[in-house]
């Protein structure tokens, strides 16, 4: 995994579960081909600049997985079917046909356990030591779908937090001319999703996954003008969680 700010003094918490696209050299790409790995199937587009980026200003602690989605999806429940995808999207995934427990348990514990211990850790610590902890979990979606254009620029997406949405709902519809998703494209589902509900919910954590549209930030200006308008979002929330005594 990759850390940034370890020491930070943000109250936010960023993750990025789709934040790399590496796959170890003894699965030899999984037999997909090179072009294929480039691709959203494979991790998160741009987001991983984004977080880096966010991470500096903010002054916040970043977690992010550098292994691709295809070995093992870091945001599925191990007993998801999507954990190890044996198709994504239209792609098959020769690699992952036919795993053993043994193999399957192998990706798991040298992988997926592994990056979310670590975040546990980081929880654990904040909250002995007494630090304001904010779960914010990053993520890249692709403009279109099944042929389906996407409008949004932005999503947030939540279950049962009622805190931190609907401020951060509120302070990018500030932003001129972004249309920005309630729960869009997609929400967070205890059977489909890991992160948000076991690090963020499980834990009584203000949270909220955020949602970058991939065309707007593949290149590094788009990172960096995303990043800028994402701190300037979350340090005015911060301020107001603050006047509202929700952290210290």
């Amino acid at each position: 995994m990759i850390e940034k700010n370890p020491n930070g003094g943000s109250p936010f918490l960023l993750t990025c579960d789709h934040y790399g696209r590496l796959i170890p050299p003894q699965l030899d790409n999984l037999g997909v081909a090179a072009s294929e790995l480039t691709r959203h199937i494979a991790w998160d587009i741009g987001i991983a600049g984004v977080a880096e980026r966010l991470s500096a200003a903010l002054d916040a602690h970043l977690i992010a997985q550098r292994y691709s989605r295809l070995v093992i999806d870091c945001n599925r429940p191990p007993r998801a079917a999507s954990s190890i995808p044996l198709v994504s999207e239209a792609t098959f995934i020769p690699g992952n046909q036919g795993l053993t427990q043994d193999q399957a348990a192998e990706r798991r514990q040298s992988i997926f356990d592994p990056y979310h211990q670590r975040i546990g850790e980081a929880i654990d610590a904040r909250l002995a030591a007494g630090h304001a902890t904010v779960l914010v979990s990053l993520h890249s979606f692709t403009p279109s779908y099944a042929g389906v254009a996407r409008p949004w620029h932005i999503g947030t997406l939540y279950h049962r937090d009622t805190v931190l949405p609907p401020l951060l709902l509120a302070a990018l519809r500030e932003e001129p001319g972004l249309v920005v998703g309630d729960n869009e494209p997609y929400g967070v589902d205890d059977a489909t999703d890991y992160t948000i509900p076991v690090h963020g919910e499980q834990r009584g954590l203000i949270n909220s996954g955020l949602e970058i549209r991939q065309d707007l930030i593949e290149s590094e200006q788009g990172q960096r003008q995303w990043a800028e308008r994402l701190a300037r979002a979350l340090t005015e929330i911060e301020a107001a969680l603050r006047a509202r005594g929700l952290i210290g």
